[in-house]
């Protein structure tokens, strides 16, 4: 799949919601005229990793204050401090693996996928902030490939591979990350010729609620969505109106809002190549899926909503930011910033990170 291959109480959440609908109101603002003060439009702002040699495809945003990012050379950080300064919590021997998945609980549980045929698809974990990690997972098929990983609490989870023997492979866990096993595939439908996952933003796996998982495709004749109401037993598939007849293009990130809407981006990858209808939404649960009326003008790689809308989200690729505020009906841009996947917290922080170790956070 090339370089892409293989997310008073009632006082207080009031002056939550107010503070999202006011950033999203800057954000959609018709920018002020020269007789008008100047407004503060929400925006990223760049958080210094010192390590532009690696690219991010991994993003866990836990607070505002506290992310993770997961990249090439085997590379892990952690910021507690709202991204002022990160502590490199690489897992030692780990510089030849690339992450591109990483799960956290908070700010001392996190669970990281490295990608690749064969053994080069590992899985680690870390109960203390990174200070040590545990392998828990090496793949020893040479047909797999694990693409993404995902929780839908503190213990269940599941990763994904990429098509064996004609089926996408499904990991689960019921601990923590700290033991896997292969899921039966009789409940998983057959694979198109070609069709794989993409591991561009760790986001080709997401989860909503206790039993609800969505699982994105690309590289074949249609680009579709896979469903499970059972935490990955049994699947049903979409089609989506989604770029598609190319080992190039797909669905490459999903969001959900809860267990009925949700969002899809992707398109083909490649830089000189069009992206139409690089977005679309549904609002059952992925049984049928719309394509945007307006859609972002390039390919994108991920896609989170933003804490407390029923409406906005984000989109994030190489060439730039989108911004639906009518829950993927419409996007327009408004950044130019290159980032491969986004992530955002109850508490309104936003993350985003991409090449050349750009992390940036959502500010106000």
């Amino acid at each position: 799949m090339g370089s892409t291959r293989r997310t008073g109480r009632t006082r207080g959440r009031a002056t939550a919601l107010a503070a999202c609908a006011a950033a999203l109101a800057a954000l959609t603002a018709v920018p002020a005229q020269a007789h008008e003060p100047e407004r503060r439009v929400p925006h990223w702002e760049l958080k210094d990793t010192g390590t532009p040699q690696a690219r991010f495809r991994g993003l866990a945003a836990v607070s505002r204050t506290t992310a993770w990012v997961a990249g090439t050379g085997g590379t892990v950080l952690r910021t507690t401090d709202a991204g002022a300064t990160w502590r490199n919590v690489s897992p030692p021997g780990a510089g030849e693996l690339q992450f591109r998945d990483v799960e956290a609980f908070d700010a001392r549980r996190a669970v990281v996928l490295a990608i690749g045929e064969g053994e080069a698809s590992r899985i680690y974990r870390t109960n203390d902030g990174g200070a040590t990690w545990t392998e828990s997972f090496r793949n020893t098929d040479p047909r797999a490939f694990y693409d993404c990983l995902a929780f839908f609490d503190h213990r269940h989870g599941l990763a994904m591979s990429d098509p064996v023997d004609g089926r996408f492979r499904i990991l689960s866990t019921g601990d923590g990350g700290r033991t896997w096993r292969v899921l039966p595939d009789e409940g998983m439908p057959a694979a198109q010729e070609g069709e794989a996952g993409f591991a561009a933003s760790g986001q080709c796996l997401v989860t909503s609620g206790p039993k609800d998982v969505w699982l994105a495709t690309g590289g074949a004749a249609r680009a579709r969505v896979l469903h499970s109401a059972d935490r990955g037993r049994t699947w049903t598939a979409t089609d989506t109106p989604l770029p598609a007849g190319d080992p190039a293009r797909g669905v490459f990130a999903l969001a959900f809002r809860d267990r009925t809407r949700g969002l899809a981006v992707g398109g083909d990858y490649r830089p000189d190549q069009p992206s139409p209808r690089a977005a679309a939404r549904t609002v059952d649960g992925g049984r049928t899926w719309r394509p945007a009326a307006t859609p972002p003008p390039a390919y994108r790689s991920g896609v989170a909503w933003l804490p407390h809308s029923r409406t906005a989200a984000l989109a994030v690729g190489p060439t730039g930011t989108d911004l639906t505020t009518d829950a993927g009906r419409t996007w327009r841009t408004v950044g130019t910033g290159s980032y491969d996947t986004v992530d955002c917290t109850p508490d309104h922080g936003c993350w985003a990170a991409g090449e050349k170790g750009r992390v940036a956070r959502l500010e106000h």
